[in-house]
């Protein structure tokens, strides 16, 4: 194989290469766009739960009515 062929293969290989990368890296950005968003709908969540937990609480700690 002659050294411009080989030089020549190098640089497509390194095309593709750099092709990849991108796609990867678009990817990766993509998926913590997603990530971030249920993070964020996660605490929502958490913080509704503990809001009807405490809902709850109080309405078992309050005495019985008078007619029991």
């Amino acid at each position: 194989m002659s050294l411009e062929a080989r030089i020549t293969d190098l640089e497509s290989r390194l095309a593709f290469q750099d092709d990849t990368i991108q796609a990867l890296s678009d990817e990766l950005v993509s998926q913590q766009k997603v990530l971030e968003r249920l993070q964020l709908q996660m605490s929502a969540l958490l913080k509704r739960q503990e809001e009807m937990v405490g809902q709850f609480e109080s309405f078992e700690e309050e005495a019985p009515p008078p007619h029991y």
